[in-house]
């Protein structure tokens, strides 16, 4: 484990930097990494870190998803309004029943199959876009308009909405059915998250006012406290859906709003915790890269990809009508709701191991989704906000 793990580190940092003086995203360089090292090419990486890498995953997803939670205001939330919850639903519902509709002429798979796919497709990658959103914030670019709130905030959402569509369309393709309390699953699922992020934040945010602790005894209250509301979401499954990614932005915005002073303070100390949950992250969504299946995409799956991304990017612009934002933000929004790849690493796979005849080609379309989009996504974030945003 320690030989692969060295691998890593230094493999993954020595491309990144490589890619980033070349003006080239630099988790590209951790993507290709994994691809490298992982189990389809020159298998390095020692099964002992690959049986555990969804969990390594989900730390970083945690992580960065609390740094999100700790940078939100609610205030600026408040002041976008509805635009932010459209966002969240409207681009992967549309990007969805795209999918739905175009996959069956592509390829001979049935609707259900199809919005499976669907749903493995639509969801954006926040291991991408948050560290963006964080950095506009600190910059000022967007500011005025709460911008990055409203993308960071959106995105994240949305990921919940469709991994929850996701399970409901393999429970119906599995002959559970597809009923009107899957549905209900949504909006009670980001109701629990937000009130069990909420009033564990309060608690928090109390029990460190009366109890002198050092910031990074915080930190790790925080983080194992966000582990459990990851665990909690599983094992309350049976009985009431949970948002625990959810929970875990609500706890950070709870302590923001609460106690901002400290907030800040800690976003510091996530910021370099990130560093290394980061280069874990993208060198593990690599891995799970089975490049063998990109062979067998062809130009059917390139098509179908963009295609989806199309009508998506006409959600958005639905998403931001009647709004104060000009031409170039709402240009600037639609990039940043391009990128996937954790998602699609995490779930793609998944239709294949629960027995879906087309699961083989959902895996392979997921897969080119993640080297197609991760690139335009995060190229198009970094070399366009400078163009595109007012910087305050």
């Amino acid at each position: 484990m320690l030989f692969s793990l060295s691998l890593i580190i230094i493999i993954g940092f020595t491309l990144s930097g490589v890619l980033s003086k070349l003006k080239i995203p630099g988790l590209l360089g951790m993507i290709l990494t994994g691809i490298l090292l992982g189990p389809y090419v020159f298998n390095l990486i020692t099964p002992d870190i690959l049986n555990i890498s969804a969990d390594l995953r989900e730390i970083a997803l945690i992580v960065i998803l609390t740094r999100a939670g700790l940078s939100i205001d609610m205030n600026d939330l408040k002041k976008v309004g509805r635009p932010a919850f459209l966002m969240c639903f409207v681009p992967a519902t549309l990007e969805i029943a795209a999918v739905t509709y175009l996959a069956p002429i592509f390829f001979e798979i049935t609707y259900i199959e199809a919005a499976i796919m669907g749903t493995v497709l639509a969801a954006v990658s926040p291991a991408i876009i948050v560290p963006r959103m964080l950095r506009l914030m600190s910059s000022g670019f967007g500011k005025s308009k709460n911008i990055p709130q409203l993308i960071m905030a959106g995105a994240s959402v949305d990921d919940i909405y469709v991994i929850i569509l996701f399970a409901s369309f393999i429970g119906m393709y599995q002959g559970t059915g597809f009923t009107a309390l899957s549905l209900l699953a949504v909006p009670i699922s980001i109701i629990a998250g937000l009130f069990i992020g909420i009033v564990t934040g309060l608690i928090l945010v109390r029990l460190f006012k009366r109890i002198h602790m050092r910031d990074t005894i915080k930190v790790l209250i925080i983080l194992s406290t966000s582990f459990l509301f990851v665990t909690l979401e599983n094992v309350l499954r049976s009985y009431v859906p949970v948002s625990g990614l959810l929970a875990v932005m609500a706890l950070g915005g709870t302590i923001l709003k609460s106690y901002e002073i400290l907030a800040n303070r800690l976003m510091g100390k996530f910021a370099k915790i990130w560093v290394g949950a980061e280069i874990m992250l993208f060198v593990l969504v690599g891995a799970a890269v089975d490049i063998n299946y990109l062979s067998r995409a062809g130009i059917k799956s390139v098509l179908l990809i963009l295609g989806a991304l199309i009508i998506r990017t006409v959600g958005v612009n639905f998403s931001l009508i009647k709004t104060k934002l000009n031409v170039k933000e709402r240009i600037f929004c639609s990039i940043s709701y391009l990128p996937k790849a954790t998602v699609q690493a995490a779930i793609g796979a998944i239709p294949l191991s629960a027995g879906v005849f087309a699961g083989n080609i959902i895996l392979t379309v997921a897969v080119l989704s993640i080297l197609i989009t991760a690139p335009i996504g995060a190229l198009g974030i970094d070399y366009t906000y400078r163009k595109l945003l007012v910087r305050e």
